[in-house]
């Protein structure tokens, strides 16, 4: 029988070659672009988003630069005759923008610019830290006598205790009607959970080096000794001031029983009380008082960056710290 891959004359024919040899290099070839493609493609991809990002912090940088910058006071208005304004809002304490940190700066570039005719201090605060009051309040004394400059306060809704601490230092204060303003006296404050313990069985374990380290402890029983302390530190601070408001208010006070109560009254009272001089907004003062109507802001602010990292939660652990510190006295 003949060998089919032979001929008649008996040589061998090669095999014919496999029809299905070109297709399969053709798929492995496109299969092989695919997948150089799709590494292009995902590079570009991933350099359009880097793009984007760098893009986005530059944007970021150069609204912080603009919030930064519109925060400066106007050096054009600055060489001119102008009405210098520091706010004083909120509560007055050290983490706050009304606090000595921000306050002393902003009265010392008030006072130094000569174009600066009188500072104005726009007061809308319900009280706080006694000292930081007396610290604003003795500066704002020793730069009045460093560079001659009036000061005055312009109250809006509030100007109590600690705020009016602070505004026992200006030439004169302006209200409106309205306005409340006074509650010189002093709290300290706190809460006792003794009761509560014992309902739910839980004993405190104090141990101190020193007889009065525990001082004013909520969660021990309420010491008498440490509550007449307690009450003669309130009592001597209460004095001082008194002291600042009638230094500051000289013969102006209509002294009664109340005064230093701890009561505040509209703006209306104070006036008839001595305790604010005159009616007036924060522009009718630049304008008929001053004499010079342009106003130019002092007042610092909380850079952007703390104030970003307190919006998205930064100032949470800082807050809970603030609940859990003991009782100080306070200007309210």
């Amino acid at each position: 029988m003949q060998d089919p891959l032979q001929d008649s004359a008996g040589s061998v024919s090669p095999p014919a070659s496999s029809p299905q040899a070109p297709a399969d290099a053709s798929w492995e070839r496109k299969t092989l672009e695919r997948l150089a493609f799709a590494a292009l493609e995902e590079q570009r991809t991933a350099r359009r988003w880097k793009v984007r990002i760098r893009l986005l912090w530059l944007a970021l940088f150069a609204v912080l630069l603009w919030m930064a910058y519109r925060e400066m006071p106007d050096s054009a208005s600055i060489s001119t005759p102008h009405t210098a304004l520091i706010e004083i809002r909120g509560e007055i304490a050290a983490d706050t923008e009304a606090s000595s940190q921000f306050l002393l700066g902003s009265l010392r570039s008030a006072f130094e610019d000569k174009g600066a005719k009188a500072v104005v201090l726009l007061i809308n605060s319900p009280g706080g830290s006694p000292v930081q009051a007396g610290i604003i309040n003795d500066e704002i004394h020793r730069l009045k006598k460093l560079h001659d400059k009036p000061v005055y306060a312009v109250v809006e809704e509030t100007c109590a205790s600690a705020a009016y601490y602070i505004a026992a230092a200006a030439d004169q204060i302006y209200v409106d009607k309205a306005s409340i303003v006074g509650s010189i006296g002093v709290l300290m404050d706190g809460f006792g959970f003794t009761g509560l313990m014992d309902k739910v069985g839980v004993e405190r374990r104090l141990l101190t080096a020193g007889v009065n380290k525990g001082f004013l402890d909520p969660f021990s029983p309420q010491n008498a000794t440490h509550r007449a302390y307690a009450q003669d530190m309130l009592n001597e601070i209460h004095a001082q001031f008194i002291d600042v408001v009638r230094t500051g208010r000289g013969d102006r006070l209509k002294e009664t029983p109340e005064l230093f109560s701890g009561l505040a009254w509209s703006g209306q009272k104070a006036i008839a009380l001595g305790l604010a001089d005159d009616y007036g907004s924060l522009d009718q003062v630049a304008r008929e008082v001053v004499k010079a109507e342009d106003i130019v802001d002092y007042t610092q602010h909380e850079n952007v960056a703390s104030r970003l990292a307190k919006r998205f939660g930064a100032g949470v652990g800082e807050s809970a710290m603030q609940l859990m510190q003991r009782a100080t006295p306070v200007l309210r």
